[in-house]
Parts: C-alpha cells; structure tokens; sequence
C-alpha cells in the first residue's frame, strides 16, 4: 500500500516526460502554423495584387495556399505523435471517402467555385443575376459567391447554385438596350407620335448612333396602341437614361397632341323588349 503513491508519482513522470514535451511541441507547431498560414495568404493576395492578376482569382488562390499550409502544419503536429504519415495518407484517404459523401453539397461548391474560375461567366465588379439574387460581384471565394445588391445587401450565393443555373451578366458587354413601350390613344397621330420619340432620342447625348435606336408599332392593344421604344446606351448609364427618358417621352408626346389613356371598357345598354 505504501508503494502505492509513488507508483503514482512514476507512473506521472514518465507520461510528462514522454508526451509532456510532444503536447507542448504540438501547441506550439499550430500557433505558429495558424501564425505562418495567415502570412502565406496575405502574401499571395499582395504578390497577385501587385502582378495586376484578375481580382477574381485572387480570394480563390489565396485561399488554396492558407489551407494548404494548414494541411501540413496538421501532418506535422501528427508526426510528433510518432504517427507515420504513410498510415496517416491511407486513414485520411478512408476518411476522406466518408466526409465527401457527408459533405457532398460543400464539395460540390467547391467544384463550382473552380469551373466558375475556369469558363469566366462573370467576373469581380460585374453586375450579375444569379439564383434569384442581382448584385455586383465582390468575391468567388472557394465554395461561395459574394455579391452586393442595390440596396447595399451583403448575399452569399453557393457556387453550386450560381454554376447550375441561369447566370445573367449585365455588365458583361459595354452597351445595353432600354426596352420602354409608350401607349397612344387610337385616335391619336401615330406619325406624330413617333416623330416626338425620335427627337427625344436625338437630344440626349447617352442615346447610342450605332445601333441606331429603333420606334414603331408593337402591338394594337385593348386601349391603346402601343408603341416600342428601343434605344442603346452605354452600360454604366442604363438606368438614368431608362428613368430620364420615361418622363421625357410623355411630355414629349403630350406636347405632340397624343394622349396616354387609361384601360377602358366600351359598355352597351340594351333595353329590355317589353314583352307582349
């Protein structure tokens, strides 16, 4: 019984000094890793930054470099726990195989996020629609998209969602056309019309030659015969001159003699036959 407390004692020593100093080691081995992983990214984001590489690859690489540094700081801290690395490759190869099919959603982003980065549908600054969200395009980062909406709305798009769906790219070519349909009474002057559109057009200096803008009939409508008014612009000054023109087309046709009716129904009476 007496031999009992310094069994206790050996038996405490020998567990200090044989994993005593591999626990300590292992701290330190992941401060400095986690210290040295957040280097590593903040160098790869400077040295892409500096080489003028496209905005949009820079979050993805550097994000590839920070985990990469993880990965060995983690084999490195295994080894210190004389666990062999051959072994550790076949345990995470078994493990690997469990936590993808767990995390087929997060590996899938992940695979998007690379295609996005391959085929280029859109880029940084881009003003995209995508998975029923429209934004500008801050990141495509390694399993989301980041995008800023209108209204100053931070949405995180999955890149799964974004690369298997519709993905439009407003600001992907440097014109776009405004598509406004004005209506007319019927008993209006359709040449009239069309001549006041055109020299609205013709003033604003945002209203592209070429293409040149196109005015005629779209459709004869229950009340009113609407026209189509298409002109081109420059991307960056579609919606001014979508809202700008809106306003100035109706002044313009009101001063031409037109009117813009309303929706309006014909009702005809007819009286009752008295009956015999």
């Amino acid at each position: 019984m007496e031999e009992t407390p310094q069994k206790i004692v050996d038996l405490a020593v020998t567990l200090v000094s044989t994993w005593g100093l591999r626990v300590v080691g292992a701290i330190a081995v992941l401060i400095v890793g986690l210290m040295v992983a957040g280097l590593t990214r903040r160098t790869v984001v400077r040295a892409l930054r500096s080489r003028e590489v496209d905005a949009t690859l820079v979050p993805f690489v550097s994000g590839l470099a920070y985990y990469f540094v993880l990965i060995v700081v983690v084999i490195a801290v295994l080894s210190l726990f004389g666990i062999e690395t051959t072994s550790l490759v076949a345990v995470l190869g078994a493990a690997g195989l469990a936590v993808g099919l767990a995390l087929q959603g997060t590996l899938s982003n992940f695979a998007a996020g690379v295609m996005l980065l391959v085929l280029r549908p859109f880029r940084v600054d881009d003003v995209i629609e995508v998975a029923g969200e429209t934004g500008k395009v801050e990141a495509i980062g390694l399993f989301s998209t980041t995008l800023t909406t209108a209204d100053n709305v931070r949405v995180l798009v999955p890149n799964g969602a974004a690369f298997g769906g519709t993905i439009k790219n407003y600001t992907a070519t440097g014109t776009r056309r405004n598509d406004l349909v004005l209506g007319i009474a019927y008993q209006d002057d359709v040449g009239a019309a069309v001549a006041a559109i055109e020299g609205v057009l013709a003033r604003d200096e945002r209203v592209l030659d070429d293409p040149a803008p196109a005015v005629f009939v779209l459709e004869l409508a229950d009340s009113s015969v609407d026209l189509a008014v298409r002109p081109w612009c420059k991307t960056g000054d579609y919606w001014d001159l979508r809202g700008d023109l809106t306003r100035a087309l109706r002044e313009a046709v009101e001063a031409a003699g037109c009117s813009i009716p309303f929706p309006q129904h014909d009702l005809h009476v007819i009286p009752r036959r008295e009956s015999a």
